[in-house]
């Protein structure tokens, strides 16, 4: 007789999906051939796997505790197997018909409603004759998908990087390219590095939520990238050149002259470049510094700069 599931795992069957991932990474680690080789350490592996597989999955899990093993069976009918329930409390009781007025020909066609129920059961669950009394083999299926979070920084996240990722419960490490344009929030999937696969089935897949760290100066919005530079009176004044940083790399930028703080520049393609998008932009606000240190000189230039600038806020109103 098979095991039961939720033994194989260490778990109670009312454990809630956190635990059953918890307990089937720290004994997949633990029977895993490639670092506990053995036949029977292989065949434990197997049956973890195939507990992970089915009680990782909320239909299966539902369908397993219903029926129990028996719908493991690769053609199993859990509409069928419910209509014979019927049927067999119903004759438990007596009669041919159940207290719901149905008929053994509604559920099993033609079959002999006195006959021998082994032909019936075999349909039932997935088995022919050949297969009677034999226990059903688990199907071959894929390895259930492993989610896990990544933390990277802005700039990796905007210019793309390559990583080595420790994945939660696995020794081995595995490669992880995040691609340019990496935003807070996304999903990256890397095939084929999730849990293994049951009955040589091809593996799940790894999915990681990105969380990008923030930049202290840039920010983010879509593909936009938006940067607050200082400068000085002279350079708003005079309408200079200065050299700002882009993803790129620095760029020269030439003020306006007499530009005012808040005033806003964009500089199309430096923003976050994706590939088959069109690059996003890098808008620049300047913010004129105004000279902190207190001296009489300056002072006295800003009163002289007084008499030259017309009054700020003569259409100021609610």
């Amino acid at each position: 007789m098979a095991r039961d599931l939720y033994s194989v795992l260490g778990v109670s069957r009312d454990a809630d999906e956190d635990s059953i991932k918890k307990a089937f990474r720290k004994l997949a680690m633990k029977y895993h051939p490639d670092k506990s080789p053995g036949k029977a350490n292989e065949q434990r592996f197997k049956e973890i796997n195939q507990a992970h597989e089915v009680l990782s999955d909320k239909t299966k899990r539902a369908l397993y505790d219903e029926f129990g093993e028996e719908s493991l069976s690769q053609n199993f009918d859990p509409e069928r197997a419910r209509a014979y329930r019927r049927y067999a409390n119903a004759r438990a009781g007596g009669g041919g018909r159940g207290p719901g007025g149905f008929d053994v020909q509604e559920i099993f066609g033609n079959a002999p409603a006195g006959g021998d129920l082994s032909d019936i059961l075999g349909d039932l669950f997935g088995r022919g004759r050949a297969g009677a009394g034999r226990r059903p083999q688990p199907a071959r299926g894929r390895g259930g998908d492993i989610e896990q979070n990544l933390t990277i920084d802005f700039v990796s996240a905007v210019r793309g990087t390559t990583l080595q990722l420790q994945r939660e419960g696995d020794p081995e490490p595995v490669t992880v390219r995040v691609p340019p344009g990496a935003a807070e929030g996304s999903r990256l999937r890397i095939r084929g590095q999730g849990a293994p696969g049951i009955g040589g089935g091809e593996p799940g897949d790894l999915l990681l939520n990105i969380h990008v760290t923030p930049h202290p100066f840039f920010k983010r919005e879509g593909d936009d990238l938006h940067l607050d530079v200082p400068v000085t009176l002279s350079e708003a004044y005079r309408g200079e050149k200065i050299r700002i940083p882009t993803p790129d790399g620095e760029v020269t930028l030439k003020i306006p002259a007499r530009t005012q703080t808040g005033q806003v520049m964009r500089l199309r393609g430096k923003g976050i470049a994706r590939k088959a998008k069109e690059p996003g932009d890098l808008y620049v606000k300047f913010v004129v510094h105004v000279p902190t240190v207190d001296d009489p000189e300056v002072a006295k230039a800003i009163d002289a700069l007084d008499g030259k600038v017309e009054a700020p806020r003569g259409d100021l109103r609610f």
